[in-house]
């Protein structure tokens, strides 16, 4: 999982501050969630699968498929 977020973020050109920024944490903090060192809480999860469009399924490595389900009606 903690690779699968930097990843995300380095493919999209973007800095651990303007990441934990947009999750209103410090930068430590955001890089402790890349590098393991914290677990990253469910609600954080749920806004970085927004953010990147995915699922929290594919944050956390149980699928390979990047798109995001389907929003219910």
């Amino acid at each position: 999982m903690y690779r699968r977020i930097r990843d995300l973020r380095e493919d999209s050109d973007l800095t651990q501050k303007s990441l934990a920024d947009y999750l209103s944490c410090s930068q430590v903090c955001y890089s402790n969630y890349e590098t393991g060192k914290r677990d990253v809480p469910s609600d954080v999860l749920i806004r970085l699968a927004r953010f990147y469009h995915t699922s929290v399924d594919y944050l956390v490595g149980l699928t390979e498929e990047r798109a995001p389900y389907p929003k219910k009606k």
